[in-house]
């Protein structure tokens, strides 16, 4: 497989976490929450970077774990 084969199908693999990550959060939860959480949620959502999104949010991994628990985001790998 080339290189542009294999990062092709990471793309896509980003892509198909994103959605499931899109479909499954609760985004009335996210969208009551304070500002910097609201916007450390919807990084996690569209990103999937889980070490920037908690800093965002000024919370530890665990503890943004948990936040993404209630969100109802699910952690896709």
């Amino acid at each position: 497989m080339s290189l542009e084969e294999k990062l092709e199908k990471w793309r896509r693999l980003e892509e198909e976490a994103r959605e499931i990550r899109r479909k499954q959060a609760d985004w009335k939860f996210i969208d009551s929450q304070p500002p910097r959480l609201r916007a450390a949620l919807r990084l996690y959502v569209e990103m999937g970077d889980i070490r920037l999104a908690s800093k965002v949010a000024g919370m530890g991994v665990e503890e943004f774990r948990e936040l993404l628990r209630r969100a109802r985001v699910p952690v896709v790998v």
